[in-house]
């Protein structure tokens, strides 16, 4: 509880204060200038209706226990520093324990975010599969084609054990300043 203030405290202070006048304060004036219009997100491509990507469905792809997939033309190098977590994380999402259904849509809301942060690397977690039906890892086989479908995603490969090991997965993003430069041409 607040301790009231004694009358002869309030005399002292008035006192030594003085008289005072109330200070009268204007709003600004605008300046003038506006704010600039908010820079759209980019779309997410919806995964219910991909666009058809010839020989490749998701009974076609075997799950190993440790994935690797990059597209032509990644460097063997950068695959390497990849593979090795020596590229810097930029953002993470974690999986495991979702439902298939959520998780796709996590996944796209994920990879649109790192491009508009303009992440060169992602983390996943999906975990292992230990407490799903029959021990299989499920987001770990989806992901493997998910991730396909995206054609900002160059490379992905199984996280160093430090980070998750087979249970997370290191993303290679498409730097989104390359990208621009090729469809200016």
């Amino acid at each position: 509880m607040k301790k009231p203030i004694e009358q002869t405290d309030v005399e002292l202070f008035r006192q030594m204060v003085g008289e005072v006048t109330r200070l009268r304060v204007e709003a600004p004036p605008p300046s003038g200038r506006q704010r600039p219009p908010p820079i759209p997100r980019p779309r997410t491509p919806d995964l219910d209706d991909p666009e058809p990507v010839v020989g490749l469905s998701e009974s076609a792809i075997e799950t190993p226990e440790y994935l690797l997939f990059s597209r032509p033309g990644v460097q063997r190098r950068v695959l390497g520093e990849l593979q090795r977590g020596a590229i810097e994380v930029g953002l993470e999402v974690d999986l495991h324990g979702l439902n298939a259904a959520y998780a796709k849509a996590l996944l796209g809301d994920f990879l649109a975010e790192c491009g508009h942060r303009r992440v060169r690397c992602a983390r996943i977690i999906h975990g292992k599969g230990h407490r799903s039906s029959g021990h299989q890892p499920v987001l770990k086989q989806k992901l493997n084609y998910w991730l396909r479908l995206y054609d900002q995603v160059l490379a992905f490969s199984s996280a160093t054990r430090r980070d998750g090991g087979t249970g997370a997965l290191y993303v290679l993003l498409r730097n989104p300043d390359k990208s621009r430069r090729q469809h200016r041409r």
